[in-house]
């Protein structure tokens, strides 16, 4: 393996191209100010406008820049992905195009990975330059994401964060799990999280890329990672306890009803026929959606068996400074 650099920087982005000379800039200055050694790594997320000629002009200009370009956009999930396999520096540092992260933040969190021991370090912006219905269902959704996942962090969503190697090569990340990173590190093993107040800038360039939906989606998402984070090892331990509990239920009321028939029939009582009484038919179909949870947790024992942990792949069209 080659050696590691000091820090990596991650950027996802679709459509920045005017933000990006200054971004990258800013962020060489504060490298070269602190004798950093260092990479900056752009995934361009299948932008439609001159991103991908700005990121190649920027690799030719500035050797620490290397750049993957998807075919399409996936997501900024796959973009991080992506960086995370690309990246080689004992920290790494993901941050947003659209300069409303500050690279001024970077030699501090370093420190707090070095010297604190920290795992991952996640941004808080604090003060926030972003309109009330953001702002609001944002901190709803951050309170609600703490409880649940017992970490203790204000802003999950925060683009600006940095990470140990390990972490950013031992974790996966797909669909809209960016905003769960913290959540899919713990499950991993890795429960040193901490938090550093950033500053957060006012968007100088373009429009926001994300819409009220994303919260939405966002605690659909929440559930999918705290379910596969605690049941992906062993689903059977899921599945198979709420299967063997409805199996158990539906035979046990199947047997009240019948043993309660049989005895009328013995005391010489009027008995009603056993399919004449509906808590007989749920009886039924708590047994067989018992059996069928039980096979669906089976079944998914033996896909992890054969396929392993889950990767992504994204299909890249162009690289740049990027060696395979």
């Amino acid at each position: 393996m080659p050696e590691l650099k000091d820090l990596s920087v991650v950027v996802p982005l679709y459509n920045e191209e005017e933000s990006l000379p200054e971004l990258i800039n800013w962020i060489s200055r504060v490298m070269q100010k602190h004798g950093f050694t260092y990479e900056i790594i752009l995934v361009d997320d299948g932008s439609t406008d001159r991103s991908w000629e700005v990121v190649k002009a920027l690799g030719n200009e500035n050797g620490a820049v290397k750049g993957v370009k998807f075919n399409r956009n996936y997501g900024k999930s796959a973009a991080l992905d992506t960086g995370f396999k690309l990246a080689q520096a004992e920290v790494v540092i993901t941050m947003d195009a659209d300069l409303q992260d500050s690279p001024d933040e970077i030699p501090e969190l370093y420190r707090m990975i070095k010297e604190e021991k920290y795992d991952l370090v996640s941004g808080w912006k604090q003060k926030r330059y972003d309109p009330l219905s953001k702002t609001i269902p944002s901190k709803f959704f951050n309170y609600v994401n703490s409880k649940i996942s017992g970490i203790k962090l204000h802003d999950f969503n925060c683009g600006l964060k940095a990470y140990r190697y390990e972490v950013v090569k031992n974790i996966s990340i797909y669909g809209e799990m960016h905003r769960y990173i913290p959540v899919i590190a713990k499950w991993n093993g890795f429960k040193k999280i901490g938090e550093k107040v950033v500053e957060h800038r006012a968007r100088k360039y373009g429009v926001t890329k994300f819409g009220l939906e994303r919260f939405i989606f966002g605690f659909l998402d929440l559930l999918s990672v705290t379910f596969v984070s605690r049941f992906k090892k062993s689903p059977m331990h899921f599945f198979g306890t709420l299967g063997t509990l409805s199996f158990l239920l539906g035979s046990i009321i199947t047997v009240v009803i019948i043993a309660n028939k049989l005895i009328k029939i013995y005391r010489g009582e009027l008995a009603r026929s056993v399919t004449e009484q509906p808590l007989f038919f749920l009886a039924l179909v708590a047994i067989i959606i018992g059996t069928q949870l039980f096979l669906v947790g089976f079944l998914a024992e033996l896909m992890i068996m054969v396929t392993g942990r889950r990767k992504g792949e994204y299909l890249i069209t162009e690289k740049v400074g990027v060696v395979d």
